[in-house]
């Protein structure tokens, strides 16, 4: 599945700060997906194309995907979730990404959601993971929490917590009802809320056609991506926002 949709990003002090890019991702079901390939010409797994989806992008960088996911969640207490797990994550354009965050979502045989992780880079070359587990069923639209300790931008110190809320929704386009796929992340610090950022997108099956029209609309997304960064570091750096150096990353690579 594609997502074509925007990313949003919002920071609320102490110099507000506000910006939105147009962004397309991919939804991937790794169980049903096996080994196989992605179904089209253009978007092609482990492999140069126009779009491509590369394991090694994601978990240890070694063991393959689902070993992975299953042993960390089992790791975690989480015997459960045997279900289908959708990977949605940006995919390289012209062999090249950087994957701010992408969201596992693990579910029962049943099809109910029973956990999430979130995998966060950051422009250092690191990456670090926060399940999401309440110890049962996950709702769509439920807000989850996880204490902040993976360093990301210089503009906010490795403290306080993020709050999740995930949803999926039926939405009219003219005859039809199109599924739209919208995860929210709030940033709190001491002081309350910080940042608030949201990536949502309209979820379409993957073709030549809209791979092709993706990549057209988008056509250096991934080299945008990294850019866009450093832009708005740039920004706020001329607006005065306090620096924080980088500390020593997470001894552990996943955290709750």
């Amino acid at each position: 599945m594609l997502s074509i949709g925007s990313v949003r990003h919002q920071r609320l002090r102490p110099a507000e700060h506000v910006f939105s890019y147009g962004v397309f991702t991919l939804m991937l079901p790794l169980r049903t997906l096996g080994d196989s390939g992605l179904g089209s010409r253009l978007c092609a797994r482990n492999r140069f194309n126009l779009l491509s989806f590369y394991d090694n992008d994601h978990g240890d960088g070694k063991t393959p995907l689902l070993p992975w996911i299953d042993t960390l969640l089992r790791d975690e207490g989480i015997e459960d979730a045997d279900g289908e797990i959708w990977l949605q994550t940006f995919p390289r354009v012209l062999g090249y990404v950087f994957n701010p965050v992408s969201f596992w979502f693990c579910h029962r045989r049943d099809g109910t959601l029973r956990a999430i992780v979130c995998e966060v880079n950051n422009t250092f070359g690191e990456r670090h993971c926060y399940l999401l587990d309440t110890g049962g069923t996950l709702r769509w639209g439920q807000q989850l929490s996880a204490s902040k300790v993976f360093h990301v931008s210089p503009f906010c110190a490795v403290e306080g917590s993020y709050r999740f809320r995930f949803m999926r929704t039926l939405q009219a386009q003219g005859a039809d009802q199109v599924e739209r796929v919208v995860a929210r992340i709030e940033y709190h610090d001491a002081d309350g809320p910080l940042l608030l950022t949201s990536v949502c997108g309209d979820l379409q099956t993957l073709s030549d056609w809209r791979a092709a029209n993706a990549f057209l609309r988008h056509p250096l997304m991934s080299f945008g991506v990294i850019a866009r960064i450093h832009w708005q570091a740039l920004r706020l750096f001329i607006k005065r926002v306090p620096f924080f150096s980088k500390p020593m990353p997470p001894q552990k690579a996943l955290s709750r």
